[in-house]
Parts: structure tokens; C-alpha cells; sequence
């Protein structure tokens, strides 16, 4: 697939499975990434990668967090937020590690890190994943921040989930892009 058609095509899988992106097939991906613009060459992505065997401990994270913000969460609740851990074999959360005062605005670099997401949004696909990207109230808590080994200062750009794609698209119609462009006329 050219990449034209590959941008064309991308959209968010419904549903993931095993097996999940192998080593080698991960390293494709953060090499495409590291590609991504960068204002200032401050190279402030970091990509943490939660593999099967640490989901378990990702989803605890994920429900101790709720249960900070939400201190009377149910059990189902909870159990719904340790769940959300288990939707794909692999996750790699992807963050902007921000140098607040620089001369490069902090938005420059959250949005070179969040290219580089997307860059890992399109390489899954090109090497036959499929891929979400979510974020939610665990992106800006800084106890799930500290769990990941991120500084509190640092950006959660998001959580992609990857794997093997099962069932179907999603049934969204996709805007048509005349309907986001203008032309300046000066």
C-alpha cells in the first residue's frame, strides 16, 4: 500500500487480538516515528510499551486512578478500568517529554510527540496491525504519570493500542476535508 492510500484508509479498530506487534515490528514503528517533525531538535518523545505480561499491573494502575477521582467507584467500575488494559495484546503510551521555559513553546513539543503518534497510528496498519488511540482522566494524572516512569511534567499524548484487528469498522462516515479548508485572500 502506497502511503497516500494508507492515510487515506486509516481509521481506529473496533476490536484487537493477538498476536501483538513483535519486537522487531515495534522497532519499525518508533524508528518511523522518531521521524516525526521537531521544532528546536529537542526530541521529546517517549514511548513506553506495556506488553501482555504487564497489563494486569496497567489495568491496577488504571482503576487506582479512578478511584482517586471518583472515591466511591463501584467494583464494576473498577473492574471496568482494570479492564480497559486487556482491549489490545501491547500498548504503548506515547508522551511528550516537555522542557517547560525553552525557547520552543511547550505546544511545539506536545505537538511533534503527538506526530510521532500518529506516525505510529499509520506505520501499525503498514505492518498489518491495527491500532486506537485513547487518552481519557489517567493521560493527566500524575500518580499514572509516576507509574509509567514519566515526570510529572511530562504529556501523555496517548494510549495506543495495538494489535491484531478483529471484526469490523467503525460505522462513522469520515468528514469530508472541503468542509475544514479556506483560502486566504489576503
Amino acid at each position: 500500500m502506497n502511503a497516500l492510500d494508507l492515510m487515506l484508509s486509516r481509521e481506529s479498530a473496533l476490536k484487537l487480538e493477538e498476536p501483538g506487534p513483535s519486537a522487531e515490528d515495534l522497532d519499525r514503528m518508533f524508528a518511523s516515528a522518531v521521524r516525526a517533525p521537531d521544532h528546536g531538535r529537542l526530541r521529546p518523545w517517549q514511548f513506553v510499551v506495556i506488553g501482555p505480561d504487564q497489563r494486569a499491573r496497567f489495568g491496577a494502575v488504571m482503576a487506582e486512578s479512578l478511584l482517586r477521582r471518583v472515591p466511591s467507584a463501584s467494583d464494576a467500575d473498577l473492574q471496568r478500568e482494570r479492564d480497559k488494559a486487556f482491549r489490545s495484546p501491547t500498548i504503548v503510551v506515547v508522551a511528550a517529554k516537555v522542557k517547560k521555559g525553552h525557547k520552543i513553546p511547550e505546544v511545539e513539543q506536545i505537538a511533534s510527540a503527538s506526530a510521532a503518534a500518529q506516525t505510529i497510528m499509520l506505520a501499525a496498519p503498514a505492518l498489518g496491525y491495527g491500532a486506537v488511540w485513547k487518552t481519557g482522566a489517567p493521560a493527566y494524572d500524575p500518580a499514572v504519570k509516576t507509574a509509567l516512569g514519566l515526570a510529572e511534567t511530562d504529556a501523555i499524548i496517548g494510549f495506543l493500542y495495538v494489535g491484531t484487528r478483529s471484526g469490523g469498522s467503525s460505522p462513522i462516515p469520515r468528514p469530508e476535508a472541503k468542509d475544514f479548508v479556506t483560502t486566504w485572500t489576503g
